[in-house]
């Protein structure tokens, strides 16, 4: 019995697909404006020194309210000084002028002194760092020279520019110098051999591996010098100017002395204090934003 002859049956076997996985994005919570985090955090900044400012000034005015006392209470200095505390841009003379204005008079010549110290420094720091044996021969002299009290150099000055403007920035380029330049001598020579390598590899000039390399490395290195430059700054230029004359804050509080304005004093004092803070939280911010966090605040 002969059976029929069945066709071959091929089985093609399809490519399997499959289903598309369906992806769900949830769309971002919204930010919402809290308020109380808000002040919350504004009260943990403010609250300590309020409390602390206002103790000092209740000790300060139960101590010297008393008669004979030898410094105004703090109501003395807000009644004698009104106008120096609420209007610190008046203009009643070539020399009644606000504390306002007299605080931007020397801050101009600290701007040049420091300017002037900020770029010398960077520079001179970021040979002497390349140079082992540079580092070693000039080091001694600039920690003798970084001691010298700022009015030390004032005559120096005088006698070298016959001027009391150029004098007292003089005075602040010397004094603000040297932070800079140590500082940046140890930033460069801490940068790490792999950034050399790396410079070696890419074929960089030397114009290249400042920019490139070494600023970023050394930066945090650097700010901390340019921090310490411009409180030294903020200080030379008030002695200075107590000596040189002018309408800036140092001869404010020196001619006050000598007409016994003790609550002008006072309140100089304290706008003396106020923009120093300032200077240093702004050089630390920029300080921060370049070094994206990485010196200290």
């Amino acid at each position: 019995m002969t059976l029929p002859a069945q066709a071959d049956s091929k089985v093609t076997a399809l490519p399997f697909k499959a289903p598309a996985a369906t992806v769900t994005v949830l769309p971002r919570p919204a930010r919402r404006f809290n308020m109380a985090t808000v002040a919350g955090r504004i009260a943990t900044v403010l609250v300590p020194p309020l409390v602390v400012l206002a103790v000092i000034l209740t000790v300060w005015q139960v101590v010297f309210s008393q008669p004979g006392s030898s410094l105004p209470p703090p109501s003395e200095v807000w009644a004698q000084s009104y106008d120096l505390i609420v209007d610190p841009f008046f203009v009643y003379g070539s020399q009644d002028i606000g504390l306002g204005l007299r605080v931007l008079t020397s801050l101009q010549r600290v701007a040049i002194g420091f300017g002037l110290a900020a770029v010398l420094g960077i520079a001179i720091g970021a040979v002497i760092g390349q140079s082992k044996w540079m580092m070693r021969g000039l080091d001694p002299i600039f920690q003798i020279l970084r001691t010298v009290p700022p009015l030390a150099w004032l005559p120096i000055s005088l006698a070298a520019f016959m001027d009391s403007g150029p004098s007292a920035i003089f005075v602040i380029f010397i004094t603000a110098i040297w932070p800079v330049i140590i500082n940046t001598t140890v930033g460069v020579r801490n940068i790490p051999q792999d950034y050399r390598n790396v410079a070696r590899v890419l074929q960089l000039n030397h114009l290249e591996f400042f920019f490139q390399i070494m600023l970023p490395a050394a930066a945090p290195y650097i700010f901390s010098g340019l921090r310490i430059s411009i409180g030294l700054s903020w200080l030379a230029i008030v002695a200075a100017e107590m000596l040189t004359g002018g309408v800036g804050i140092g001869f404010f509080i020196w001619d006050a002395w000598n007409s016994s304005r003790l609550t002008d004093i006072i309140v100089a004092l304290i706008y003396i204090g106020v923009v120093g803070f300032i200077l240093d939280r702004l050089v630390a911010l920029v300080g921060s934003f370049v070094t994206r966090g990485t010196s200290a605040n």
